[in-house]
C-alpha cells in the first residue's frame, strides 16, 4: 500500500485521545474553541467542506470534522504552546487533496472561476447586475435576495478539489483521522520537523 507523507499541528490533547482510542479525530466543538466568535461562519464553509470531501473519500460516522495536513515540512505550521505536529504516513487512498489558494475563496464567499476568461464573464455578470462582489449574495445586501446567484458561486466551489498547480505552499490535504499507526513521529515545542 503506497503511503505519503503528512503534516499536521494539533492540540496536545490529542495525544489522550490517540492512546485511548488508537485514533484522533477532529471535532466541531475544536473548531468552536479555535475560531471562538468567528467559529459559525467558519463552520458553514467546513461543512461544506465535509459534505463535498465526502463523495471524495467516505467520511466515517464518527468523524465530525476533517484533519488538515500539510504536504511538506517546509509549510507545517510550527509547534506552539500546548500542540504537537504529527508527522503521518497515510495510505494514498485515505488523503484528500485541495487547493488552499481556492479554498480562501470559499472562506470569503467568492466565486472560484475556471480560468481567466470565467472569471472575466463572472465579473461582467455581477456589473451588470450592479454588484461589486458574489459575497453580497452571503452577508451583504443582497443576502437570499438573488438566490441563483448565491448558488452560482456555491457551486463554482468544487474547483478547490482541482489542483492546477502542484506547490506545496499552494496544495494541502485532509484526512478524517489519525490513526495511531499513520504515525511515524510527533514533534514537541522545540524539535525540527522531519
Amino acid at each position: 500500500m503506497e503511503t505519503i507523507r503528512l503534516y499536521t499541528r494539533q492540540d496536545i490533547r490529542s495525544l489522550k485521545e490517540i492512546e485511548e482510542k488508537g485514533y484522533f479525530t477532529n471535532k466541531i466543538s475544536y473548531v468552536k474553541e479555535n475560531f471562538g466568535v468567528i467559529s459559525d461562519y467558519i463552520l458553514g464553509c467546513y461543512n461544506y467542506f465535509v459534505k463535498e470531501a465526502s463523495k471524495r473519500v467516505p467520511k466515517p460516522d464518527e468523524v465530525e470534522m476533517p484533519v488538515w495536513c500539510a504536504v511538506s515540512n517546509k509549510n507545517c505550521m510550527p509547534v506552539i504552546e500546548n500542540t504537537v505536529v504529527y508527522v503521518l504516513d497515510v495510505p494514498k487512498d485515505e488523503i484528500i487533496y485541495f487547493d488552499g489558494v481556492k479554498w480562501d475563496y470559499v472562506l470569503n464567499h467568492h466565486y472560484i472561476p475556471l480560468n481567466e476568461e470565467d472569471d472575466k464573464k463572472y465579473k461582467k455578470r455581477l456589473k451588470e447586475k450592479g454588484i461589486d462582489n458574489g459575497f453580497e449574495f452571503f452577508e451583504g445586501k443582497y443576502k437570499n435576495v438573488f438566490p441563483e446567484e448565491r448558488q452560482i458561486v456555491i457551486d463554482s466551489w468544487t474547483r478547490i478539489f482541482d489542483i492546477d498547480e502542484w506547490d506545496i505552499y499552494r496544495v494541502q490535504a485532509n484526512i478524517w483521522k489519525i490513526k495511531k499507526e499513520w504515525i511515524f513521529a510527533i514533534v514537541n515545542k522545540g524539535d525540527i520537523i522531519p
